[in-house]
């Protein structure tokens, strides 16, 4: 046996491969996940802060405090750290907002364990202790969960709360209150679909924020062609992709010897006349407005024209996609069949400007619920950042039509939540007890980061909110804008049940993933041979 002992370990894993065991895998794994939500819990909340984000080889900046945006744009190594990137991703998919709550809650979570592992608990008691209290603060967060989906008025109120909560903690904060009404006019129009392809958004620096607006219909980015008119009532319209140029002989790859110029007229007469045939297939449609994904070249431009069809070239692939869609038509690519081919309908089109652009918008499109939403800035940075601030409470609500269950905000569903926790604890034995106490610890992480965020003294607040819950206040939780504790309900701060599920079972579930690692195997890329 000690002639065993004494030998050195056996190397299986090939020359380049490395691995890690027990304390330390387990050490790596704690340090990586927790210091990605140390990246991100300073922008957690009302108060929290943006980041710049700078590209290495464009140079390109983007300022942010979207969770899932930093995470996604940052190369990471660790193993562990990729785990909460991607809890993220899929909290922005499901939700669309919440991606740094669940993050921070995780890495909460895991120094919480990197403490009870210290102490020598075994990870699959801590794993037993966290399942059973994520149970317990599930059923406490389903039981405050209020719906007023019944009632329109109080329903409608919710969702303007769910908006102002959602954009308080974005750049809009400060226009929070029109912003939420835009967002919520625009969720209503579609009527209980989840589907924000029927929501377009259209960024234009210049003006300020609050001269964005909503308007019904669609607006293509785009110019009407030369020759074309300019303004169409009851349009039907064509959407196709298919190259209109007729500049090109298309004889490719060959060489093409005459022995006379006027051969190469005469090709250039037979490429014309196949474009008229072309052209002449598609006003078979009886349309007014043809569309086109491709190009369209000056001959086939005209011939449109002379026919009373209003032209429109290089509508990029989500332009063309979107528009089939909100009018009710297909893509075309070949025009042999005018009766197999769906077209578009709407009311009116015509050019409209904003800015300085000229754009062209459709009105009374068939899909009914189809609205654009023209945001307007500073910057093209402050832009980029309005439209994901507003896509995040354009996801929230209409999942929230969904499922319109809505529970409170401000810290005071964690604290809920911790307290049935810390009651699960009392009557707990053995040391599964203090992996139980740790989850309420780390849901109670929550609201004291919202308080340091915004420079608050967080275990004044913590204490005093914890405190208020023991007494009996269950809808108490922090007023960030007075530093103190307020009543939720008063102060309209508002969430989506299914937001704040997916963020409870998304970090408990990546939490426990990272706590049964005990070994990291790295293997080196295969090398090219030769």
């Amino acid at each position: 046996m000690s002639l065993v002992n004494s030998l050195a370990p056996v190397q299986i894993f090939g020359e380049s491969a490395t691995e890690e065991r027990a304390e330390n895998a387990r050490l790596s794994s704690f340090i990586g996940a927790i210091a990605v939500g140390d990246l991100v819990k300073s922008t957690l909340g009302p108060k929290g802060m943006d980041k710049i984000l700078q590209s290495a080889q464009n140079g390109e900046i983007m300022v942010t405090n979207d969770g899932a945006t930093i995470l996604k744009s940052i190369a990471l190594d660790n193993a562990a750290a990729k785990v909460l990137v991607n809890i993220s991703k899929v909290q922005d998919d499901e939700v669309g907002d919440g991606t740094t709550s669940v993050c921070v809650l995780a890495a909460e979570l895991l120094r919480e364990a990197e403490r009870l592992v210290q102490q020598h608990i075994h990870p699959q008691t801590i794993i037993e202790g966290y399942r059973a209290a994520s149970a317990v603060a599930y059923k406490a967060l389903l039981a405050s969960a209020k719906d007023n989906h019944a009632d329109a008025d109080l329903f409608r109120r919710d969702l303007l709360c769910i908006a102002r909560t959602t954009l308080s903690s974005k750049v809009l904060s400060q226009d929070k209150e029109y912003f939420a009404k835009l967002a919520v006019d625009a969720v209503m129009r579609l009527k209980g679909s989840t589907n924000l392809e029927n929501i377009q958004i259209i960024k234009k620096a210049g003006g300020r924020l609050t001269d964005s607006y909503l308007d019904e219909g669609f607006i293509l980015d785009k110019k009407i062609g030369v020759n074309s008119p300019k303004r169409i009532e009851n349009a039907n319209i064509l959407v196709a992709n298919t190259p209109m140029d007729t500049d090109k002989i298309k004889v490719f790859g060959a060489r093409v010897k005459v022995d006379a110029t006027g051969k190469l007229a005469e090709l250039e007469r037979a490429e014309r006349d196949k474009m008229k045939d072309k052209v002449a297939k598609i006003a078979a449609h009886g349309i007014n407005c043809f569309v086109n994904r491709q190009l369209i070249y000056n001959w086939p431009e005209q011939l449109l024209g002379d026919a009373g069809i209003m032209s429109i070239e290089h509508a990029d692939f989500d332009g063309v996609e979107r528009l089939a869609l909100v009018t009710g038509g297909e893509i075309a690519s070949t025009f042999d069949h005018p009766e197999l081919v769906k077209l578009g309908h709407c009311d009116l089109i015509e050019e409209i400007i904003i800015g300085e652009d000229k754009l062209i918008k459709f009105s009374g499109v068939a899909a009914g619920e189809a609205c654009t939403i023209v945001l307007r800035g500073a910057t093209n940075q402050l832009l980029d950042e309005a439209e994901r601030s507003l896509h995040d409470a354009l996801s929230v609500l209409s999942q929230t039509v969904k499922e319109p269950r809505t529970v409170l905000g401000g810290g005071c569903s964690e604290m809920l939540m911790a307290r049935a926790v810390d009651e699960l604890a009392t009557r707990t034995a053995g040391k599964k007890a203090i992996a139980i106490e740790s989850f309420a610890k780390a849901l109670r992480q929550m609201p004291t980061i919202l308080a340091d965020n915004a420079g608050f003294d967080s275990s004044d607040l913590v204490a005093q909110l914890r405190a208020a819950h023991y007494e009996g206040h269950s809808t108490s939780g922090l007023d960030m804008y007075e530093g103190k504790v307020g009543d939720m309900t008063e102060l309209g701060i508002t969430e989506s049940f299914k937001l704040k599920k997916g963020v409870l079972l998304s970090a408990s579930e990546a939490a426990e993933m990272i706590l049964r690692v005990d070994d990291i195997i790295r293997c080196a890329p295969r090398q090219r041979q030769g």
